[in-house]
């Protein structure tokens, strides 16, 4: 397995698990900031390496009405405030290649949804950044279809790749986490991530927007680290119920704290 390194985190070959986390949304710069440092308070008392992931605009959401976040322009002027401020690397997600250019600048990690990930142009372009790429795998790919995938990021000459198992489609408004997919996409030679919060997603299960099933979250996260991840990418928010975006998958930095805590315990197993 190829090693990636994010700033002086180290993510794959048997180094310790990673946190990506953060709100889902950027919701505005004062809480964007709060959410960071308390993450960044929580990881640093706990020693794990942490990558502070929000987004700038939700371009994939299923109703009109939907709060989408600041734009790109205003978004990035907020990551960047995160980054300088804290000291931590940043990570979010692209929506087309004219995002490209300015997202470079501010990103460590550039995300491609996972609605996107087959799309060939833009994963291209993230790929001639340099920067690392971080693949979402789409909930309506099997596992062995990612590997293409990363050949696409490897013919630009990049093999700073991550990738992202957030669960596969099952019937209608529903997602279920198959753990295998975590030792398949392993064996493609680049670390995984398990983003739990998005694998209990319902997606349109409240008619216009997504719902979600938190309390599935930390099973669900202690069982991908058993079975074998490289890091957790957890959607986390100060008051989740309250969240303008995603408000039903993600979880309190209270249950954060309970949850990291238990994780090492269980990596410290497996080490």
């Amino acid at each position: 397995m190829r090693l990636v390194n994010v700033g002086n985190i180290k993510i794959g070959q048997g180094n310790p698990l990673v946190l990506i986390a953060g709100p889902c949304v950027i919701e505005s710069e004062a809480s964007c900031l709060e959410a960071a440092k308390k993450l960044k308070d929580i990881t640093h008392k706990l020693n794990i390496p942490f990558i502070f992931k929000s987004s700038f605009d939700k371009a994939n959401r299923l109703s009109l009405d939907s709060y989408r976040g600041p734009g790109l322009r205003r978004g990035l002027e907020i990551l960047e405030k995160v980054k300088q401020k804290l000291k931590v690397p940043i990570l979010s997600d692209i929506h087309c290649q004219k995002e490209v250019d300015a997202a470079k600048k501010v990103l460590d990690i550039v995300q491609i949804p996972a609605f996107l990930c087959r799309q060939t142009d833009i994963v291209i372009a993230a790929a001639k950044t340099g920067k690392i790429v971080n693949i979402k795998k789409g909930q309506f790919l099997a596992p062995q279809d990612i590997l293409p995938i990363i050949r696409k990021i490897e013919s630009t000459g990049n093999k700073k790749i991550l990738i992202t198992e957030r669960g596969v489609s099952f019937g209608y408004n529903n997602l279920v986490s198959d753990l295998r997919s975590l030792a398949i996409m392993r064996e493609f030679g680049y670390p995984v991530i398990y983003d739990a919060t998005h694998s209990i997603q319902l997606p349109g299960g409240r008619g216009s927007c997504s719902g979600g099933g938190r309390e599935f979250v930390a099973g669900l996260s202690r069982a991908a680290v058993a079975f074998g991840c490289d890091g957790l990418f957890l959607e986390v928010h100060p008051q989740p119920d309250k969240a303008l975006c995603d408000a039903a998958n993600m979880i309190s930095l209270t249950e954060l704290e309970k949850l990291l805590k238990q994780i090492k315990k269980i990596e410290g197993i497996l080490l």
